[in-house]
């Protein structure tokens, strides 16, 4: 066996996750402008998705839209709310061919696939064929959210996670965890490094929306919120580092102090 074969099969024995389903804002996405798609930033986040393909990581991604167009907001401005939603499904989609092409660019192999029928530019969502696509080690980008109004792309990764069989959900953000409040306005915010699904209900924490946690809880799919601009934080969380929070059903830490 080759130095660099055996190099291979020493990191994927150290992975805690052979396949992840990684969910990232469209915020993620934007840049100091805080809008839209800034290529240097899309650039980083590519190579940090590269390491850990190249790992023998298996990756499913769901993007967020609102860097463009938020449904919920665009309701809340007077659109009905069904056309607002397919308006930020589209947004997705945009966003999923972004990260299509800067993942391409440095060598990994990706499909896009659209919860809406845009046969143009991404494949329809075929679970079986997602699965095979994960096999065969393409990057899989599930865009346009589950293909419903009133559904957010929280809860289309939590079921995507589920339908591909993913060991964990990732969720980047731009903090290092979640927080008992902003810790952007509060000084003296706590940060928890465990919470149980309950935790993050009653305590209305700014996790994922309900349905998505309730889908995880319901199915037992730990979901670990970390900091994305952390260099080498995809990959550190896919071979087990502690970093950021965990939510899952172990025993919480949450105190009341």
């Amino acid at each position: 066996m080759s130095s660099s074969n055996a190099t291979l099969k020493d990191t994927e024995a150290s992975l805690s996750y052979s396949r992840i389903l990684l969910k990232l804002s469209g915020e993620a996405l934007n840049g100091p402008d805080g809008y839209g798609i800034h290529p240097p930033t899309l650039q980083r986040i590519a190579k940090e998705v590269q390491v850990a393909h190249q790992a023998g990581v298996q990756i499913g991604m769901v993007i967020g839209g609102g860097n463009i167009f938020r449904g919920v907001q665009g309701s809340t401005e007077g659109m009905d709310r069904t056309s607002a939603d397919h308006m930020g499904m589209l947004a997705t989609v945009i966003n999923a061919l972004a990260m299509q092409d800067a993942l391409e660019k440095i060598g990994v192999p990706v499909r896009v696939q659209s919860a809406l029928q845009i046969q143009a530019v991404a494949e329809p969502y075929i679970r079986r064929r997602a699965m095979r696509h994960l096999e065969k080690g393409r990057v899989v980008i599930f865009s346009a959210g589950t293909g419903n109004p009133f559904f957010t792309t929280d809860t289309a990764a939590a079921l995507r996670a589920m339908e591909i069989h993913a060991g964990i959900l990732l969720k980047g953000t731009k903090v290092d965890g979640v927080y008992d409040k902003d810790p952007v306005k509060h000084d003296d915010a706590r940060k928890f490094d465990q919470l149980t699904y309950d935790d993050v209900l009653q305590k209305h924490l700014r996790v994922m929306d309900a349905t998505a946690i309730s889908l995880c809880q319901e199915n037992n799919m730990p979901i670990r919120v970390f900091d994305l601009s952390e260099e080498g934080a995809v990959i550190r969380t896919v071979r087990g580092e502690n970093l950021g929070t965990l939510v899952s059903n172990e025993n919480t830490v949450f105190s009341e102090e």
